[in-house]
């Protein structure tokens, strides 16, 4: 007897060995042909042989087209089989010795390219008949057995018949227990109301229906999840003889995909934000009532004092100091903590949070568990929480993000009575590495956020300059969100003649490289004013310096290597500039791509000021232009950044309109209107930088002031020494009266001798008492040492030594030299 052709591979699997399975199977069972694609015929087994009579040695190479005693009933014969995958039905062919048969087969065509024959033939023998009663015996035997099926069968009154061995062990009842009772009457529990519903509708209707429930079987700590069926039973007629309800376990697919869920969960809930404290309670609020009935989220206090944590951040020996970070738990008020909110709790080696830390793996314990029990021995409130709220189950899983230790997280169970499993442990380590993650990123941006501030504060005024012109109050508020720290800044500058600069400015981008942009911007603004430019002068040479900065960053970027991701970018800002004469009450302003100032009138009008149009520092090259207004005493000057006014849900218009209602608001000082105007337009997050400068205006007296033209005649200096004199007196100030003849001579003299008239004296009499002298030349004057034999040179200098500083500035007729004394030294 020729062996049936092997089709495919052979794999070996876990069962019997291909001998012993062709032994056991009986292979010459079933009538086995192989044909190729054209039908003729390649494999023919010893099944075959006795069905047809053919050894395979006479068929192998023939057309199976040759054996047919009729055609196939389809179209065109066997060759219009080749597009279907399986063909089965009965079969008409002729016996060796001439006898048709009628067979039944099934046909399977393997797809092109396979590595066997293109078709399976197979046919079952049917002179072999099972011992009498068998069929009915295996059908029995595979109700009442059936390992992966409950199934019970009731009658037209929904009494139970039958029962197999599953659905006994699912309700810890046997068959002849449960005979003749109703669902609801084995179920104490709706489900089982809702399954007799739904049979009585399949009684009704013969369609079938379909449920879930979950139920808990008596002595059993946890529930099942169950996926049941109803269908009618019926008899060789047609009528319906009763139900069969079969139930499948899905408990393990229900939980895995419950975990699916909480995992998913989790990846949309923790880290919504870049705070540690609110990351760490998204952990706990995503796991409870899901996975705990308590949770809570301990951080290492060791983070609290240092940017990084050490390398050993689990001491050997103990004690473990924990900060709880986060609690939550299915009972209002979390009770059955031992630690609050915010407290540090101290953990000896041994307890379950330090082995955990120390081993870095998450550790499961049970209340009865020696090591668990040990520590609670050394924990009395720990051990009285434990007892009084049940608790029979916790683990302990580290916080680990890349390579850093930064906690761990404690997951109780005392209201739920079915304990922590092994594939509890795997979930919740899951959930840590996720939270272990986000609470590590918020760490280390709340350290370079930290650090940004730390360094925009450093390099914004500590505390605003004394001077006389106008009363100031300010805001700095850094970004709430997750843009982080900008390059906004505001600055109040004393300038000659009792004049005050005050100046706003936003960098554009955020962060550290942002924060030291603005700290190069302010200095270089500092610098700028010192030599007294004018408002629109002083934007021109800023504009130059950032388009120095942007070159720098251009050069800087060439020097990377080829494709790196790391560039600077254009450095971009806006400017406000403001001088304030509290002499004249004259404010000169110039902007560069800044929001424009609000002026509050003394009777509480608010308008903005009109300034020319004007781009960014850095981008146009061009001269700026600058705008001078007059303010009343009293006057409030509002300069601010564009965060104020412009919010993510608030357009441009909405913002001013908001700050003009705000401004126009009593308030009972500069403080307060700040904080209103901060409480009216922000929310409690804002999403950029806001600086905020608000300023009171004040006006020098017409008697604080005193003036006098001088001859450009050097004998005109003695009576403009005596002039001083009787003015100084006038003022009260005979102290002063040494030093400032000195002075006025001395600055007269030089601007007669060698500048151009017309010549001006002028003292100013505030908190300080300023002189200045103008002349129409431009050549500003130096100081220089001058030697022994030297007639002069000795002027400036004796000037500089006497005055507490001293100073020139240019204007468009000349230029003025000024001095200043501090009354409380004259």
């Amino acid at each position: 007897m020729e062996q049936p052709v092997t089709v495919g591979r052979a794999t070996r699997s876990s069962g019997e060995e291909p001998e012993a399975l062709e032994a056991l199977v009986g292979g010459s069972l079933t009538a086995r042909v192989t044909l190729d694609e054209h039908g003729t015929v390649t494999g023919w087994n010893a099944g075959a042989e006795r069905l047809l009579g053919y050894s395979a040695g006479q068929l192998t190479g023939r057309r199976a087209a040759d054996l047919l005693a009729e055609p196939i009933p389809v179209r065109g014969g066997l060759p219009t089989l080749a597009g279907l995958p399986r063909w089965n039905g009965d079969v008409a062919l002729r016996h060796r010795d001439g006898r048709k048969l009628t067979v039944r087969i099934l046909a399977h065509h393997r797809p092109p390219g396979a590595d066997a024959p293109a078709w399976l033939i197979v046919s079952a023998l049917t002179d072999r008949q099972p011992p009498a009663g068998l069929d009915e015996s295996l059908v029995s035997w595979s109700f009442a057995q059936s390992p992966c099926c409950a199934q019970a069968i009731y009658d037209t009154r929904l009494r139970l018949r039958r029962a197999n061995a599953d659905m006994e062990r699912s309700t810890a009842l046997t068959e002849e227990e449960m005979r003749g009772l109703r669902v609801s009457e084995i179920i104490d529990d709706d489900a089982g109301l809702r399954a007799e519903r739904n049979m009585a509708r399949v009684l009704r209707t013969g369609e079938p229906e379909y449920e879930e429930n979950y139920l808990r079987a008596p002595g059993e700590s946890h529930e099942h999840a169950w996926s049941v069926f109803m269908s009618a039973l019926r008899d060789h007629e047609g009528t319906i003889r009763g139900v069969c309800l079969s139930a499948h376990d899905m408990t393990e697919q229900f939980w895995a995909r419950k975990r699916l869920q909480l995992i998913a969960e989790a990846g949309r809930r923790i880290g919504s934000t870049l705070d540690v404290t609110r990351t760490a309670q998204e952990l706990a609020d995503v796991t409870v009532p899901a996975l705990a009935d308590f949770v809570g989220v301990d951080l290492l206090a060791v983070l609290d004092d240092v940017p990084e944590p050490p390398a050993r951040a689990v001491p050997a020996d103990g004690p473990l100091l924990l900060r709880r970070a986060a609690l939550r738990s299915v009972t209002p008020g979390a009770p059955e903590s031992a630690v609050a909110a915010g407290a540090v709790d101290s953990y000896p080696a041994g307890s379950m949070p330090f082995e955990s830390l120390r081993t870095g793996r998450p550790t499961l314990h049970q209340a009865s568990d020696p090591a668990f029990a040990a520590w609670l021995a050394r924990d009395p409130t720990r051990a009285a929480r434990v007892r009084a709220f049940g608790i029979h189950s916790v683990m302990a899983v580290p916080l680990v993000a890349r390579g850093t230790t930064l906690g761990v997280a404690f997951f109780v169970r005392h209201r739920n009575q079915q304990t922590f499993q092994h594939d509890d442990l795997v979930l919740a380590g899951e959930l840590a590495a996720r939270a272990a993650v986000s609470i590590d990123n918020a760490r280390r941006y709340t350290r370079e956020r930290t650090t940004a501030v730390t360094l925009q504060r450093s390099l914004l005024p500590q505390r605003l300059p004394r001077q006389a012109a106008v009363e100031v109050a300010s805001r700095y508020l850094p970004a709430g969100g997750h843009a982080g720290v900008g390059g906004d800044w505001f600055d109040v500058i004393p300038l000659s003649g009792a004049r005050v600069a005050l100046v706003v400015g936003d960098v554009v981008g955020h962060g550290l490289v942002a924060s030291a942009t603005m700290g190069r911007l302010r200095t270089a603004v500092r610098t700028l004013a010192d030599i007294d430019l004018p408002c629109d002068e002083l934007l021109t040479h800023l504009d130059d310096l950032v388009a120095r900065l942007n070159t720098e960053e251009e050069s800087e970027d060439e020097r990377r290597a080829p494709g790196s991701a790391e560039t600077s970018g254009d450095v971009g800002a806006t400017c406000l500039y403001a001088v304030y004469d509290p002499v004249t009450r004259r404010c000169c302003l110039a902007g560069a791509g800044h929001p424009v100032p609000a002026v509050v009138s003394p009777e509480g009008t608010v308008d903005l000021v009109g300034l020319p149009a004007a781009p960014p520092l850095g981008m146009s090259g061009l001269p700026y232009e600058s705008t001078e207004v007059v303010l009343p005493e009293g006057s409030l000057l509002a300069l601010y950044t564009n965060g104020l006014i412009e919010t993510p849900d608030r357009d441009l218009d909405t913002g001013v309109h908001r700050l003009r209602q705000a401004l126009a608001r009593p308030a009972a000082s500069l403080d307060a209107l700040c904080d209103t105007v901060l409480a009216d337009l922000l929310p409690q997050r804002p999403a950029d930088d806001v600086a905020l400068l608000i300023a009171r205006t004040r006006a020098l007296d017409a008697r604080q002031v005193a003036t006098w033209a001088v001859p450009a005649d050097p004998s005109a200096v003695a009576q403009t020494r005596k002039d001083v004199v009787a003015q100084l007196e006038r003022w009260g100030l005979p102290d002063a009266v040494f030093v400032t003849e000195l002075v006025v001579s001395e600055l007269v003299t030089n601007a007669i001798r060698h500048a151009e008239p017309p010549v001006q004296l002028r003292l100013i009499h505030d908190t300080t008492l300023i002189c200045e002298v103008s002349d129409g030349g431009s050549t500003a004057p130096h100081l220089r040492r001058a030697r022994t034999y030297d007639e002069g040179g000795r002027g400036l200098l004796l000037v500089a030594q006497l005055t507490e500083r001293w100073g020139t500035r240019q204007s468009a007729t000349g230029k003025t030299i000024w001095a200043e004394q501090n009354l409380s030294l004259a």
